[in-house]
């Protein structure tokens, strides 16, 4: 399939673009200039009935979304979100606009994450501030008016992979169970050898050389490399994990990672959903400016959450 037309020009907005890539950079210039270039592709941010910083221990800031209409007692299933940005760019704000989008498409509360960053805070920071984030709203439910029997972890990109672990993380800690996996294109497999590496590794955004770039700082140590908590993809059992709905694009160098990880999952005997958009490119999600399809996707996303549920 070809890409979708209305990428194209991106594309070749992209290939022309004066600013280096992130990989000529240090990580706080490519952090400004994946904020910056945020804008123009990123829609309004929707309204939302109210936005609150929380501190996790750590401590680890999260913001707290509350979806449209929410009464103030109102209790709501949650999602527990965390961004991407291959562990080294993205904050709360570049993905604002998807948690409100989620919040009040799902109708539930969005806890977004802000984890320590590589190379600053090389792995497992991040794997330690998500699952801190994760146990304090389920440790916190009454406080926060959180369903406890309807949480969800999600994310996308790096996040996606966090979410992924988090889900691992929560099975083998024998506490409160997560209901749900919302696993956004996922970065599943630290050792980069599927076909899409290299198929899809250049003129699609995210590069090979991107996410070697991305790994460096993330995973300096090449034994990390096979760590279950950065490559979600070995672990020894995805047996007992929540339902999932994963889904990848098919110009992502990380499509084929994702849709192994998909396969294990149904192998392993969890209920999952997967799609490959195949005209989409890696990130398209928050890309609903200029890409229909983004904001199309991720209402999908919102209808499966509220499906796993039981709120569609």
């Amino acid at each position: 399939m070809a890409l979708h037309p209305q990428l194209v020009a991106l594309l070749e907005r992209a290939a022309n673009s004066p600013l280096p890539p992130y990989y000529e950079v240090p990580a706080p210039v490519a952090r400004r200039l994946y904020r910056d270039t945020r804008g123009a592709l990123t829609p309004d941010p929707p309204a939302v009935e109210s936005v609150q910083l929380l501190l996790a221990p750590g401590p680890v800031p999260i913001r707290w979304y509350r979806p449209k209409g929410a009464a103030r007692d109102e209790v709501l299933p949650a999602l527990v979100y965390f961004h991407g940005g291959g562990w080294v760019i993205g904050d709360l704000d570049t993905h604002d606009v998807v948690c409100r989008t989620l919040a009040n498409g799902a109708r539930c509360a969005v806890f977004s994450v802000e984890y320590r960053k590589a190379p600053e805070s090389p792995f497992p920071a991040a794997v330690e501030d998500c699952f801190s984030a994760l146990k304090f709203v389920c440790e916190n439910d009454g406080k926060l008016k959180v369903n406890p029997s309807k949480v969800a972890v999600g994310g996308d990109s790096a996040g996606g992979n966090l979410a992924a672990v988090m889900a691992l993380m929560a099975r083998d800690a024998g506490g409160r169970e997560i209901s749900f996996q919302l696993l956004i294109y996922p970065g599943v497999d630290q050792r980069m050898g599927h076909p899409s590496i290299d198929g899809n590794g250049e003129g699609y955004l995210l590069t090979k050389k991107s996410m070697l770039y991305f790994r460096g700082h993330y995973l300096p140590r090449r034994e990390d490399w096979l760590d279950w908590r950065a490559s979600p993809l070995l672990a020894k059992s995805l047996a007992k994990l929540p339902p999932a709905f994963l889904f990848t694009a098919g110009f992502d160098p990380l499509r084929d990672e994702g849709k192994a990880y998909a396969d294990r999952l149904a192998q392993e005997g969890v209920q999952v959903e997967y799609r490959n958009y195949a005209d989409m490119v890696h990130g398209f999600i928050t890309m609903g400016r200029v890409l229909d399809t983004a904001n199309a996707v991720l209402a999908d996303c919102a209808q499966a959450l509220r499906k796993a549920w039981g709120t569609a």
